[in-house]
C-alpha cells in the first residue's frame, strides 16, 4: 500500500454513511499509536499535520515516519496539511509530498477566500493533490488557529454551491458548533450542532463530501488526571459522540481529532511520572502513553467515525 489521497475514501464513506478520522500528528509515539490503532481494526486513515507541527518535529521526519507506518500496516493512508494559511505553505507541503492540503481563507471576504482557494486548487491539482477549503469560522484555539467566539461564524448555507464551483475543491470544512481546543461547551450548557445547516449543506451540494474541525470529545478521564497531578484545567464540555456518529451518517466524510490525542498523552505521561518520580528514561513513560492513544483511537474508529474494516 502506498500513501493515498481522500478521494476514494471520501467517496466510500460518503455512500456508507460513516466518516475517516482525521488525526493530528506531532512525533513517532502519536503516529505509532494512531496507525496500530487502525491497522487492528482495518479502517483507512488521514494523518494531519499543522504547520506548527511540521515547524516543531520537521517535515522529513514526518514523511519518514508515516512512509514507515504505510510499510508497517499496508493501510491506505492519506498525508493532509492542516489549515493551511497561504498559497505558499500549500505548494511546499504538496512538493515535500503531501496528497491533501487545507487552504483556510476563512478569515478573508468570501471573493478573497475563493481566489486563494483556487489558486491552491489549481497547483495541487496539477500535481495529484486534493484540496479541502473552508466556509465559516470556528472559534478557539489550536496552534496558529485563534479565533475569538466574536469572530466566529456559522457557514451559509447559500455561498456553498458557488464557492465549490468556482474554487474546484474536493472537499469543504464548514462550521455547525464546533471549536478549535479543548474547551468548546461550558458545564450547564447543552452542546448543540447545527445539523440543519449541514443538512442544508448536503442537500445543496449532493454526494459532496463535508469536513468537520474542532470535534474532539474531551474525554473527563484525561482532563481529571491532568489536575490530579498537577494540571490546573477548567472543566469544559467537548462534542458529544452521539452527535459526531450523527453527523457521519449524514454528509460529513471526515471529521478532525487533535485535543483528544493531547490530553490522553499529557495525562498518562503526567500520572506515570507522578507515581515513578525515579524516572528518567522516555521509554517508560512514552510507552504507556502511545498505549492510551491507541486506545482512544480505535474507540474513536469503531464507536464513533463506523469506519473500521473499511481500508
Amino acid at each position: 500500500m502506498a500513501i493515498v489521497t481522500s478521494t476514494e475514501m471520501f467517496q466510500k464513506a460518503y455512500q456508507g454513511g460513516y466518516a475517516i478520522g482525521a488525526f493530528n500528528v506531532n512525533n513517532m509515539e502519536i503516529i505509532q499509536g494512531i496507525t496500530e490503532a487502525a491497522a487492528e481494526v482495518s479502517a483507512p486513515l488521514i494523518l494531519q499535520v499543522s504547520a506548527g507541527a511540521r515547524k516543531y518535529a520537521n517535515h522529513t521526519y514526518l514523511m519518514k515516519l508515516i512512509e514507515a507506518a504505510v510499510i508497517e500496516t499496508n493501510l491506505p493512508i492519506c498525508v493532509h496539511l492542516d489549515h493551511g494559511d497561504t498559497f505558499e505553505l500549500c505548494k511546499s507541503c504538496i512538493d515535500g509530498g503531501f496528497t491533501s492540503v487545507m487552504i483556510d481563507g476563512s478569515h478573508f471576504s468570501f471573493e478573497e477566500n475563493i481566489a486563494l482557494t483556487k489558486q491552491v486548487v489549481e497547483y495541487a491539482h496539477a500535481h495529484g493533490v486534493v484540496v479541502e477549503g473552508e466556509l465559516g469560522r470556528l472559534a478557539g484555539v489550536e496552534d496558529d488557529v485563534n479565533v475569538s467566539a466574536e469572530d466566529s461564524s456559522y457557514t451559509h448555507p447559500d455561498e456553498v454551491e458557488e464557492f465549490v464551483s468556482r474554487t474546484g475543491v474536493d472537499s469543504l470544512a464548514i462550521a455547525i458548533g464546533t471549536s478549535h481546543g479543548a474547551y468548546k461547551f461550558k458545564p450547564g450548557t447543552k452542546p448543540q450542532l447545527r445539523f440543519d445547516i449541514l443538512e442544508e449543506v448536503g442537500r445543496r451540494l449532493p454526494g459532496f463530501p463535508i469536513v468537520l474541525h474542532g470535534a474532539s470529545s474531551v474525554v473527563q478521564e484525561y482532563v481529571d488526571m491532568i489536575n490530579t497531578y498537577g494540571g490546573n484545567m477548567p472543566d469544559a464540555i467537548g462534542v458529544p459522540e452521539d452527535m459526531l456518529r450523527q453527523a457521519a451518517r449524514m454528509a460529513v466524510c471526515k471529521i478532525n481529532i487533535d485535543s483528544d490525542l493531547r490530553l490522553a498523552m499529557t495525562g498518562t505521561i503526567r500520572k506515570y511520572l507522578a507515581e515513578h518520580p525515579d524516572h528518567f528514561d522516555p521509554r517508560q513513560y512514552l510507552k504507556p502513553a502511545r498505549e492510551n492513544i491507541k486506545q482512544m483511537v480505535r474507540h474513536k474508529i469503531v464507536d464513533v467515525l463506523g469506519c473500521d474494516h473499511k481500508a
